[in-house]
């Protein structure tokens, strides 16, 4: 299971990453919403973003964020 930070890098990578097919900002901001401004931040590393936020820009990237359960290892029924 990804960690906050794991995923806030993958979101940075997949901003910052130059592959043909890449969303530009503008591109962003117009699927999303989140202004030019907040992603060039967020993409250099100077600004985190909210559970909100992060929720309209993953799969704006292609990504899926799933929220599972922890299991319970190791417990005595």
């Amino acid at each position: 299971m990804a960690t906050m930070s794991e995923i806030t890098e993958t979101l940075r990578q997949a901003i910052r990453t130059k592959k043909k097919g890449r969303k530009s900002r503008y591109a962003l901001w117009q699927e999303t919403g989140i202004e030019q401004a907040v992603l060039s931040r967020f993409a250099a590393g100077t600004r985190g973003l909210s559970i909100d936020t992060i929720e309209k820009l993953a799969p704006a990237l292609g990504f899926e964020i799933v929220l599972r359960k922890k299991s319970r290892k190791g417990k005595k029924v």
